[in-house]
């Protein structure tokens, strides 16, 4: 099973967006039990961040950092043609990710407990990113392979395998 959709975020201009939540119900409403769930950032001054969270402090930390590595306004830069934020923006989204896949499990993303998936953007107050999702459902095919599963544990005698997995 395939799913593709497109999310529009709407921002406060510099800094992270948490989109864990909106990702989250795209993949809950795709059917997709187990898989990947691919996303992609539509924007070559806005990235994607697998990150901490749960403490606001971190982003606040990951915006300095960013300044930090790759100052607005630095003269080695030349490309400035929407200002001296342009190709610093292009640089620390090369620092960070245009996409990510994420395992899905039981109908979710796996993330850790303390991760979540961050957009990171210069000024631009829209982005939109690409999810899709590749997988299989819950349903004929997935009670075939479950059956199967079991058919080869029980013929190797592996019992108690199959009751922890099931």
């Amino acid at each position: 099973m395939n799913v593709q959709t497109t999310l529009g975020f709407e921002t406060r201009g510099r800094g992270t967006l948490e989109i864990t939540g909106a990702v989250q119900d795209v993949v809950a409403g795709s059917g997709v039990r187990t898989g990947l769930c691919h996303v992609f950032i539509h924007h070559t001054s806005a990235s994607l961040m697998l990150c901490e969270n749960a403490d606001p402090v971190v982003r606040e930390d990951l915006e300095r950092l960013m300044q930090r590595l790759v100052p607005d306004g630095d003269p080695m830069f030349r490309h400035v043609a929407e200002g001296d934020d342009d190709m610093p923006a292009h640089g620390r989204t090369l620092l960070t990710h245009g996409a990510l896949s994420l395992p899905v499990t039981d109908g979710r993303c796996a993330l850790g407990t303390w991760q979540g998936l961050l957009t990171r953007s210069g000024v631009r107050p829209r982005l939109s990113a690409a999810v899709g999702l590749s997988g299989k459902a819950r349903g004929a095919e997935c009670s075939r392979a479950l059956h199967d599963r079991r058919a080869t544990q029980s013929r190797r005698g592996n019992r108690s395998a199959l009751r922890d997995s099931a």
